[in-house]
């Protein structure tokens, strides 16, 4: 293991990409469709995809892709007006257990595209490309038969970025929690975790607590509206970053393989004085797989 963590690291920062989409797509999509069993018998309709797709302890693997375009503020000259873009590619990939629960596994590789980054020259800041830390949580997942939502487990973050400005050279790790409410029609809950450095080659400190609050509301046909702000604290600067946030999509059939699309809008209320997110707007696309490496642990 740590032979190819090496390895991967030496690679250069397009190289380190195709390397990571490759392993994932190719395991994941073994199989040319999906069918996804309906509650009365044969296959699911876009409205009950839809329904499981908003339980974030879904049974249902999914290759979530990410294009967010940000702006950014802050008192730091030049900060205002400062742009960037990112692909964040977020697999989620379920792996059930005899009793009905799930280890979730579900990695997210950012690849970010002209990302300000200040400097200390006279253009303050400076345009950077390439791939970002890899962060991933491994949880286990609990749904009761009253649409009760529990998963508990650890977060971390692993510096493969392609360049210092894009990431902390910094291993992170820390706990997670997840609680929630599911019924027909709507989906609750909040999602707090922490993280702390526990080792890497940086020299920044890192001590973040992140939350996310999800309340989602299904009207049928596959539609979903809600709202996901994570709002996170840093008690190294002592600062909040807080987003208001709006998101909605539909899930769709395309063949036989589902597909949920959405859009989403955050509007930052409170970010670091310095340099920090001003608003974001993002469109994702997630086709549900066959999560092919849960075939190994049958």
């Amino acid at each position: 293991m740590m032979s190819w963590f090496v390895a991967f690291h030496l690679l250069k920062g397009a190289q380190r990409v195709w390397v990571i989409a490759l392993f994932f797509v190719g395991s994941a999509l073994q199989a040319q469709d999906v069918e996804v069993a309906g509650d009365g018998g044969g296959s699911a309709s876009a409205e009950e995809i839809a329904q499981q797709l908003a339980n974030p302890n879904t049974p249902l693997a999914s290759l979530n892709f990410k294009l967010q375009y940000r702006e950014f503020k802050g008192t730091l000259t030049g900060a205002n007006g400062q742009s960037g873009t990112t692909l964040l590619f977020q697999p989620s990939l379920p792996f059930p257990l005899d009793n009905g629960d799930s280890i979730l596994f579900r990695p997210a590789i950012p690849l970010q595209f002209d990302f300000p980054a200040p400097t200390a020259g006279p253009q303050n800041f400076d345009s950077k490309t390439g791939l970002g830390d890899i962060t991933f949580d491994l949880a286990y997942a609990i749904t009761t038969d009253s649409g009760l939502l529990i998963a508990t487990g650890f977060v971390s973050t692993l510096p493969t970025a392609t360049d210092d400005a894009l990431g902390s050279d910094r291993i992170t790790l820390g706990p997670e929690l997840l609680i929630g409410k599911l019924t027909q029609t709507y989906v609750i809950g909040a999602f707090p975790n922490h993280q702390w450095d526990v080792g890497g080659s940086g020299n920044k400190d890192i001590n973040v607590t992140s939350m996310q609050l999800f309340g989602t509301y299904l009207p049928g046909g596959g539609w979903n509206l809600g709202t996901s702000p994570i709002l996170s604290y840093d008690h190294e600067i002592d600062e909040w970053t807080i987003p208001i946030n709006f998101t909605f999509g539909k899930t769709i059939i395309l063949g036989s393989r589902p597909w949920k699309l959405s859009a989403e809008i955050n509007y930052y209320v409170k970010q670091p004085e310095v340099f920090g997110p001003d608003w974001f707007i993002g469109f994702n696309a997630a086709p549900v797989v066959e999560n092919g490496f849960a075939r190994w642990f049958r």
